[in-house]
């Protein structure tokens, strides 16, 4: 008998999904009460896979990362398939890829071809006070454009300012810390979390009445924690390296309209939280509202209307290539994937197999603890998908947004903090961390593994985390 190979598997996968087609509207999601902590193994698995193997095989890594997440999402699913019933594999992959992955990825791309085709001439240097500077006009964005938005319009001219340093990885490891994660804190549209939060009825300007001073005192401190070691840095090296793309004398932009389509794509994410036409299409049983289809649609033409529009030379000057954009496509499908029990077991609650972590957020007379909401959906958004994390944990706290604005507010305020302060924890607790790490590596950027960057993180996050609970979450 011939070993199986992923290609044979591939066709498994396909027989199974389509024998299963009759039982698709019929079939019901499963109850995460249900499911054992061994359904939780695959999502392991493609964690310690992007921590290890870039490490240990560097290599084989490199040349088969897609191959390796789509082993780890077949490993879940054709015993899942076995398990439970083709339909139910079958409905469960459908709503993987249409609400979830389809959405996530056709915005991730609209962002970076979009970003991608802004080029900021000037003399720029990356001394400490302008990496500083930078990261806290970054910070002030990533409130109005989301984390992503902002993280791919700055990370460029912020790798090319720093192009001549010997030592850059800890400048993107603090922009992936302040950019790409606090600095979003502050709006529904700054991060997917907060953005859920709004959709279930918490008002648009609750957060940053609420999480303001958390926001400011984290910004504020890793800006001044960042300067003192990029200060050390600097001046241990003297900067002596020839420029290896020295810049423009006079300050200016090329590729300007994807400015304006930044702001069609905010836009459009606004447009999909708050207009509600009732008109859904079923798609083996997940509802596909006519807002979604209506935004995926327009962000496929935003994303081509920058490639028709944008200058050349812009897209060049920024080195823009799509293989970051690859890497992130591929790992995250597997992950999107893998992640669906983890999820399914943490919404059973106490019972679920994870109802030692929920028991943790409860004091014994029943009141929510916020200490505990804050480190619980920090921890979990570390290397869970932070937006259903925080659904979990809304829910968990009874879910009724008028209460949790209310009396229920510092609980309200802790489960949006660590959703989306803690996502910075680790390359893959939000979206563009891996984005930032996968388009600084193809610019030569010489980037923290996945365990070494959580050395930075333990080590300047955590603190700090410490800090805010005893300051505003005890």
């Amino acid at each position: 008998m011939k070993p199986m190979t992923l290609k044979s598997a591939g066709r498994a996968l396909v027989a199974v999904v389509l024998g299963g087609l009759p039982l698709w509207s019929q079939a019901a999601e499963v109850d995460g009460a249900a499911l054992s902590a061994w359904w939780g193994v695959p999502f392991a698995g493609i964690l310690l896979s992007i921590a290890l193997c870039p490490l240990l095989m560097p290599t084989v890594w490199h040349h088969h990362y897609g191959k390796i997440s789509a082993g780890w999402a077949l490993a879940f699913l054709l015993p899942f398939a076995v398990v439970f019933g083709p339909g139910v594999a079958g409905a469960g992959l459908v709503h993987a890829l249409v609400a979830e992955y389809i959405p996530f990825i056709v915005l991730l791309t609209a962002l970076y071809t979009v970003a991608g085709g802004i080029y900021v001439r000037g003399n720029f240097h990356g001394s400490p006070g302008f990496n500083t500077v930078l990261m806290l006009i970054g910070a002030v964005l990533a409130s109005f454009m989301g984390t992503t938005g902002a993280s791919m319009l700055m990370v460029r001219p912020l790798i090319r300012a720093n192009d001549n340093r010997k030592h850059a990885a800890h400048v993107l490891v603090f922009f992936i810390f302040i950019v790409s994660n606090a600095g979003g804190s502050l709006t529904p549209l700054g991060d997917p979390p907060l953005f859920l939060g709004f959709l279930k009825g918490v008002d648009f300007f609750w957060t940053v009445r609420h999480i303001f001073p958390e926001t400011l005192f984290l910004v504020g401190a890793l800006l001044a924690i960042f300067f003192a070691i990029d200060t050390w840095y600097y001046r241990r090296e003297g900067v002596t390296r020839a420029d290896p793309t020295p810049d423009d004398q006079t300050f200016g932009i090329e590729g300007g309209i994807n400015g304006v389509l930044l702001l069609v794509v905010v836009a459009l994410v606004l447009m999909s939280g708050t207009w509600k036409p009732g008109i859904t299409v079923d798609l083996a049983g997940t509802p596909v509202g006519l807002e979604q289809l209506v935004r995926d649609g327009a962000l496929i033409a935003v994303a081509l209307l920058s490639l028709k529009l944008t200058p050349a030379a812009a897209r060049e000057q920024n080195q823009f290539n799509w293989a970051p954009m690859q890497e992130v496509a591929k790992l995250f499908a597997g992950i999107f994937l893998t992640i669906t029990p983890v999820l399914a077991m943490l919404k059973a609650g106490m019972g679920g197999a994870f109802a030692p972590i929920v028991a943790l957020v409860t004091a014994p007379d029943g009141q929510p603890i916020p200490a505990m909401y804050f480190w619980a959906s920090g921890v979990l958004s570390s290397f869970l998908d932070n937006a259903p994390t925080y659904l979990v944990f809304f829910n968990l706290a009874g879910g009724d947004p008028q209460v949790l604005m209310t009396t229920l507010a510092p609980v309200l305020a802790a489960i949006s903090a660590g959703s989306v302060f803690m996502g910075a924890n680790s390359y893959i607790g939000n979206a563009p961390n891996l984005m930032v790490k996968a388009i600084a590596e193809d610019r030569g950027v010489t980037m923290p593994s996945f365990f070494g960057y959580m050395v930075w993180s333990v080590g300047i996050l955590v603190p700090l985390f410490v800090l805010m609970t005893l300051i505003w979450f005890r």
